[in-house]
């Protein structure tokens, strides 16, 4: 029987204990052995849940049980959350998160530890929800280099698009719907403003290119400065506009990464992604393009990643997976790299062309440029007196 523990009973960790409720029996037939959920901590009082018996709010009891293998973390943030990971990993024990923030900003750290103490730090859940990505990654294309990943990440600012798109909606409009049902927080700016996108795409770039990406070093850029009429050209055009996080492999061991929105083609696989949906589309070197779409959130398929996870540290107990980035990345802003972009102001077709060179025209005042680099853009765009600037997938 493997003991396994839950720190905190929010959402997902709530989550957690249900999906181990309903599918522990088949859980136990693949692993051969019993899950017991053994202690779940959080400073609440929780008297009237069925786990009452389990409850607890003194870490060190999971700390200081040797019979507890497991620990899933589903505090959040870097604070209390990052203190009772590492020492949790010192105690010997596997670590299994959702905690975007804590991967991104300290996995180099704690994969460092779980080496040193020959335990496993696993985050499936903390990229995609309950989409299956980051094994994938490094099991199914392990025979790849990845060259390029582009990634719809954040299913609040997807909605919002949708909504702008569908209903000819503003995005303030959007943005309250969304908050109503529950998919924007009251204070919407990691989602809006790019943030919580950032720190998905500096996860997946580490395990892609095995070197640390940290949030500070991605250009961010969100959703809040998108006019309806530029939804509207884009899509009178053939495109459809996304919040996009990209990270690049570069010649000579450098790598860029960023999160932007981005006029996209409808032919694009990503175009058609809608709603609260994610999708992924990594570019290895063997196998092209491939596709990762589904719920990027909520509490079972966060539960679901999790303890696949769970399942995973248990069945490398005596040798643990080889999830690394320890040395840092040899990084190049994305502004210096030539990319095509979206112009809008009150310029002519002449105009324009004068400034950038061959534009392809949308109508409406809107053109995209031939590839430059955003210096360039904001030059020309400054020139033409643009009153949008958007980047062109």
């Amino acid at each position: 029987m493997a003991n396994i523990a839950i720190m905190g009973f929010g959402t997902v960790g709530a989550g957690v204990a249900k999906v181990l409720e309903m599918n522990g029996a088949s859980m136990a037939a693949r692993l051969e052995e019993p899950l017991h959920l053994k202690y779940i901590l959080d400073v609440r009082d929780f008297d009237q849940s069925p786990y009452a018996d389990r409850m607890i709010k003194d870490f060190s009891i999971i700390e200081n049980d040797p019979e507890v293998e497991v620990v899933v973390e589903t505090i959040g943030g870097k604070g209390v959350a990052l203190d009772f990971t590492r020492r949790c990993l010192q105690a010997g024990k596997h670590v299994v998160t959702s905690n975007k923030e804590l991967v991104a900003t300290h996995g180099k750290e704690l994969l460092a530890i779980a080496r040193a103490r020959n335990v496993n730090y696993l985050f499936e859940a903390s990229v995609g929800g309950g989409i299956p990505l980051l094994r994938p990654m490094y099991e199914c294309l392990a025979a790849n280099e990845i060259e390029e990943i582009i990634g719809i990440l954040n299913g609040t600012t997807n909605y919002i698009l949708t909504r702008m798109v569908q209903d000819e909606i503003a995005f303030s409009t959007a943005l309250q719907e969304a908050q109503g049902m529950g998919y924007a927080e009251r204070d919407p700016a990691a989602d809006v403003e790019g943030l919580d996108a950032c720190r998905k795409i500096c996860i997946l770039s580490d395990l892609a290119f095995g070197r640390e990406v940290l949030p500070d070093e991605v250009s961010t850029e969100g959703i809040s400065g998108i006019h309806l009429k530029d939804v509207d050209i884009a899509a009178a055009a053939g495109y459809r506009i996304k919040l996009l996080g990209r990270a690049i492999r570069l010649p000579e061991g450098r790598q860029t990464a960023y999160v932007a929105p981005h006029l996209v083609r409808e032919d694009c696989p990503l175009a058609g992604v809608d709603g609260v949906f994610n999708a992924v589309m990594l570019r290895g070197n063997a196998v092209g393009d491939v596709l990762f779409y589904g719920r990027g959130a909520g509490d079972l398929p966060t539960a679901s990643a999790v303890l696949s996870d769970v399942m995973d540290a248990i069945a490398h107990r005596s040798k643990r997976r080889n999830l690394d980035w320890s040395q840092s990345a040899q990084m190049v802003s994305a502004s210096e790299l030539p990319m095509s972009w979206y112009l809008r102001g009150a310029f002519s077709a002449g105009d324009a062309r004068a400034v950038c060179g061959p534009v392809t025209l949308l109508g409406d005042g809107a053109v995209i440029t031939p590839p430059m680099t955003a210096a360039k853009a904001r030059e020309a765009a400054e020139k033409l007196g643009a009153a949008a600037m958007l980047h062109v997938l």
